[in-house]
């Protein structure tokens, strides 16, 4: 192919879906001249599934973007349209904010963000193969475009979602396609299978889009907004944020009509007749999928959601179908309120590449070539969140050895995004990855509300948290510390009052009074409970407020937390050579053996998570390196 010199960029951005803007922003802030490529001007920031952000354990996951200096924080409170905090009811381990966005404004946004952003340059285009040195270790050189264009660089970054040789399924009908209908890339597989990465086939779905004016509201159970918003972000301005007029959400139900005509037609199924070949998540299946794996249940729950302020579009969430079309539209007019449905977009099912990443080193980087990083999809994962997450740490640790100092490597029990980082190059995955809170085992310290306590000082190192999120911590932080020391300080004297409250609360009285610390320890009561009885509270923030609060309320769960997570963290602070011969190592089973030799594992840490390494593999390991 004829080529010819179209610029010269150190970091070199493949895609401009979720993580691919977090990973060129990244670099970009951090000094780095880069350049972000994408098939479509206009797909920027696309949400081609439902159009909302956060939810169970990915809300944690975007206040820890935000915490490291990132931008999805930041568009998700610009185009909120509604806003609820999931499973109230429960502990603050579980609890996650989760935002409808405007999907318009969301990717228009995003563009902008791109295109404003100084060091960054952003093209149309599509990027067919990635140059490499020749040498022991292959490191990136350039990027060529199907045109011909070729980008000098010094790191690339694949963050490709589900366009590498994408295939969209709606019954028998295959069409080569990314998402929302734009063109695939079909490519860059061959180039990466050459280059020695190992690849996957995943599938993932999308519900059909329905016109608002022919759903009957009046029939679905009514899903409104929370009173208070609290923001992702701490740009954001939370007395502004509150001020929006939220949208309405709406709960539909499938019936056993829905049922019977699925189970009649599961052979037109391509997920069932076999045409499907990529693996599907587990914890996100089509309607189909569910009603044949739970036979038993009557009905699913379905969420009607809206796309945009300025759209009659819906989303009707829980309802992915790779069925053929008569087919949903049958499925879809026998949920009560559906009868006259209009289908403005068929659901559909989406076939892609994506590689294998077992074959990456905690920093996202590719083990065997210098200067090649994996984000988003292409390493295995669904969701947004998921997504701009690696992004925001593959362009922070591709500025960061261009600019030879020490990559970012988050552990377990600083972050979701280290959790899910740990668990894909250690553990792999077979099918879609999504973060869930039951992933982690340290879920009490990695709460939404302290991301910022466990991340800022990282994103401030790197060079990426700007002086306004840095002030807001460091406020938050003292605020937070005085607050704690002013409760444990603090007796309310016995009055009746505080019997009242103490009695509403369903609560034992406190007959001598007590310490206002031990007072939140009781389950019962809350911080706003007792504002009558503690006169000397002074005026804090409402998320200054919360950490205190469950740092207190939760302070032997804690202190047990963070006991485990010292115990891990000396093994993660024992570091495996890179030169290790597994192989003729004494001690370790042939299974160990292969394993390490195959994933050389950075830590003792991670090699004890690596499946087929047994408690005995590690002791061995432990002896030698403590003989080394």
């Amino acid at each position: 192919m004829f080529t010819y010199s179209a610029g010269r960029a150190e970091v070199a951005v493949i895609g401009a879906g979720h993580a691919g803007i977090e990973a060129a922003l990244a670099a970009a802030r951090m000094g780095l001249d880069t350049v972000v490529f994408t098939i479509n001007l206009d797909a920027v920031g696309n949400m081609p599934c439902n159009p909302c952000i956060g939810g169970t354990a990915k809300g944690q996951l975007v206040y820890e973007i935000d915490a490291l200096g990132g931008e999805m924080s930041v568009a998700a409170d610009r185009t909120t349209i509604q806003s609820r905090l999931l499973n109230r009811g429960k502990g603050p381990a579980v609890q996650s904010k989760r935002v409808q966005s405007d999907r318009a404004a969301y990717r228009l946004y995003m563009k902008r963000a791109l295109e404003r952003q100084e060091n960054l340059r952003v093209v149309q285009a599509e990027i067919s193969m990635i140059e490499v040195t020749e040498g022991n270790t292959p490191r990136v050189s350039a990027v060529i475009s199907t045109l011909g264009a070729r980008w000098e660089c010094r790191a690339a970054i694949v963050a490709t979602g589900t366009y590498l040789k994408g295939v969209t399924v709606v019954g028998d009908v295959f069409t080569p396609s990314g998402p929302d209908g734009m063109l695939p890339a079909d490519s860059l597989s061959g180039c990466l299978s050459r280059l020695g990465v190992s690849l996957m086939r995943f599938k993932t779905g999308t519900p059909p889009r329905i016109h608002r004016s022919s759903i009957d509201f009046s029939r679905l159970e009514l899903q409104p907004g929370d009173g208070h918003i609290r923001p992702f972000s701490t740009l954001t301005d939370e007395g502004e944020l509150n001020r929006i007029e939220q949208t309405l959400c709406h709960i539909a139900y499938t019936n056993r009509t829905t049922h019977e005509i699925i189970r009649e037609n599961i052979s037109r199924s391509p997920l069932y007749n076999g045409s499907i070949h990529g693996t599907g998540p587990r914890y996100c299946p089509s309607i189909e999928d569910k009603v044949m794996r739970f036979a038993d249940k009557e009905r699913h729950q379905l969420f009607v959601e809206p796309c945009g302020r300025d759209t009659d579009e819906m989303y009707l969430s829980g309802f992915s179908s790779s069925m053929p079309a008569d087919v949903q539209l049958r499925m879809l007019r026998s949920i009560e309120g559906f009868e006259n449905a209009h289908v403005m977009r068929t659901a559909y099912a989406i076939e892609y590449d994506c590689a294998d990443p077992t074959q990456l080193t905690s920093t996202l980087e590719f083990r065997d070539i210098s200067g090649l990083y994996g984000a988003g999809q292409f390493n295995g994962t669904s969701g947004y969140e998921e997504a701009a997450a690696q992004g925001l740490i593959a362009g922070m640790n591709a500025a960061l050895t261009i600019r030879e100092r020490e990559p970012v490597t988050l552990t377990r029990d600083s972050s979701y995004i280290g959790t899910l980082i740990d668990d894909l190059v250690v553990k792999g995955t077979n099918e879609p990855y999504r973060m869930m809170t039951s992933r982690s085992e340290f879920r009490l310290l990695l709460r939404q509300d302290n991301a910022d306590e466990r991340l800022c000082e990282i994103g401030r190192a790197a060079g990426l948290l700007d002086d306004a999120r840095y002030k807001a911590y460091i406020e938050k932080k003292e605020a937070v510390e005085r607050e704690i020391y002013r409760c444990r300080h603090t007796f309310i004297k016995p009055s009746p009052e505080l019997d009242a409250i103490l009695e509403a609360a369903g609560t034992t009285p406190a007959e001598k009074g007590a310490m206002l610390s031990d007072l939140l320890k009781r389950p019962q009561l809350g911080y706003n409970e007792l504002a009558p009885v503690d006169p000397t509270r002074p005026e804090i923030s409402s998320a200054a407020a919360e950490s205190a609060v469950v740092e207190i309320k939760y302070e032997g769960y804690v202190r047990r937390e963070r006991d485990d997570a010292g115990r891990m963290r000396h093994l993660e602070e024992k570091k495996l050579p890179d030169d290790i011969d597994y192989n003729s190592l004494a001690g370790l089973r042939l299974e160990a053996r292969q394993k390490l030799s195959a994933m050389r594992p950075a830590t003792l840490g991670q090699a004890s998570r690596i499946s087929g390494v047994s408690p005995a593999d590690v002791t061995a390991l432990t002896i030698y390196l403590g003989m080394r």
